[in-house]
């Protein structure tokens, strides 16, 4: 079977993303879960194209320096983005922060509090205090949250560099279910919005992207997949081109059909 030819990256005007004083390329970004293997993980990451890296540090073994993902990842090329995930307390959550900066891992943190076990939603008052204390920690927050409108304006209040609404459930891989939050999220918003969970496949990653979100953060959809390798490269062309479809501006939507070729010049 002949191999399908994948285009080079197309370059186009578009500014940064840009989160506190870091500064990212790439307008995806990557986790660390659910990999089969370190060796799949790196080969994911590295089509990815991706710069920022997110890792759950409660999960992180420190003991065994084989078994502590953070050996495994490419920290020269990939910016780290610890992350509070499998906290359900404000208090555990600040108590991640303290690691982080025992392990002197820099001034970024995803902050996630989980309010519900079963859907393992996260908690809109505890993400809320624990931006405002880790913040006053001297962390550039990243919070990721449920997609209510207010809540993300109140997340930017309390000093979140980046919000990071979700599109589904975490792990549901069904898209983006309430568009139109998310686009009216990002209209008021002065800080990145960066779309996290339920992204499920590269057509998925477009369509977000389409919406106006300024990146997208994805583990579940690269790391179950397949070869995630192979969806990795999708997922990074799919950011691009749903990206600069935004820029490009879509053709407004009609009622009734329009010819391709104006009749009046025949």
């Amino acid at each position: 079977m002949t191999p399908t030819a994948i285009p080079a990256e197309v370059h186009f005007e578009d500014s940064p993303l840009v989160v506190g004083k870091h500064t990212l390329t790439s307008r995806l970004i990557v986790g660390t879960g659910k990999y089969e293997s370190f060796e799949v993980m790196q080969a994911a990451h590295e089509a990815s194209g991706a710069d920022m890296v997110t890792v759950a540090l409660r999960r992180v073994d420190l003991k065994n320096p084989q078994n502590n993902i953070l050996n495994h990842l490419d920290t020269n090329r990939m910016t780290l983005l610890p992350n509070t995930a499998g906290c359900y307390s404000v208090k555990e959550a600040l108590q991640v922060g303290e690691l982080c900066q025992e392990l002197d891992l820099g001034d970024l943190i995803k902050v996630e509090v989980i309010g519900d076990e079963k859907t393992l939603m996260p908690c809109p008052l505890g993400t809320f205090e624990a931006t405002k204390e880790l913040t006053a920690m001297g962390f550039t927050c990243m919070s990721y949250c449920s997609d209510d409108i207010v809540l993300c304006r109140r997340l930017e209040e309390a000093g979140a560099a980046a919000v990071m609404p979700l599109g589904s459930p975490i792990g549901s891989g069904r898209g983006v279910l309430n568009p139109a939050n998310i686009r009216l999220i990002k209209e008021f918003a002065s800080v990145p919005i960066i779309v996290d969970a339920g992204v499920g496949c590269a057509s998925d990653c477009a369509t977000t992207m389409e919406l106006g979100v300024d990146g997208l953060l994805v583990n579940t959809a690269i790391a179950s997949a397949k070869d995630p390798k192979a969806m990795a490269t999708a997922f990074r062309l799919a950011t691009v081109a749903g990206r600069m479809s935004f820029l490009a501006g879509r053709m407004e939507k009609r009622a009734y059909a329009s010819a391709s070729t104006p009749l009046k010049d025949f």
